[in-house]
């Protein structure tokens, strides 16, 4: 897979209750993804970043809400979740990790 489109597969770790309650009770980290990413790419891309072993990759699409600015309509931008089920032992540390 080409490296440079790994580095751009991964948007941001999703830092939530649920996600912290996900990480420590299975094993699981929450990242938001781009719209595109297939889950292969998301595996290679965690294990080339963060150095981890990966068992699987659970993906879904949330669609963004309409929302109401006075009279004026708007709507929240749809976003692509990975949920990445990590090996026995691995662990990812948002802190150090660079």
């Amino acid at each position: 897979m080409n490296q440079e489109r790994l580095m751009k597969v991964l948007l941001a770790p999703i830092v939530s209750e649920k996600a912290t309650m996900m990480a420590d009770k299975n094993q699981q980290v929450a990242f938001r993804v781009m719209q595109d990413a297939t889950k292969a790419e998301i595996k290679a891309a965690v294990e080339l970043l963060f150095k981890v072993e990966v068992e699987a990759v659970q993906v879904l699409n949330q669609a963004g809400k309409a929302k109401r600015f006075g009279r004026f309509e708007g709507r929240r931008r749809n976003v692509r979740k990975a949920y990445v089920c990590l090996a026995p032992g691995q662990e990812i540390n948002f802190a150090e990790a660079q």
